[in-house]
């Protein structure tokens, strides 16, 4: 199975930076797209950010200009650079990574734990 490993998380003021990590481990698995999203209570799971295997990266209207998406691929482990956080930033950020098993083809979705986020005003 692929395994997740998050780190980053915390509290920082307005206006803040935090860099969230998340480590995929996995020797059997071709890692495909990672992502990241974040959830509030209440409200629906939304993503962040993704990237490709080849560095393409899609941004949440609301993260662009601020949020910087970058994997390295050899590790393989992705990393969320956060600047000029706001109190709407505060949630639960999960990792999220699409998989292939190297030799049966199958594909397969993969969910960290969550790291929680909170940025005070």
């Amino acid at each position: 199975q692929v395994q997740l490993v998050e780190s980053g998380g915390g509290l920082v003021q307005a206006g803040g930076s935090l860099r969230l990590s998340c480590a995929a481990s996995g020797s059997t698995f071709s890692i495909n797209t990672m992502g990241w999203y974040r959830q509030t209570p209440g409200k629906q799971r939304e993503l962040v950010a993704d990237i490709t295997r080849g560095g393409s990266s899609n941004y949440a209207d609301s993260v662009k200009g601020r949020f910087t998406i970058s994997r390295d691929n050899a590790k393989p482990t992705m990393f969320l650079q956060m600047n000029s956080l706001n109190p709407e930033d505060t949630a639960v950020y999960y990792c999220n990574v699409h998989a292939t098993r190297v030799l049966t083809r199958h594909n397969l979705e993969v969910w960290g734990q969550g790291t929680q986020v909170t940025v005070s005003s």
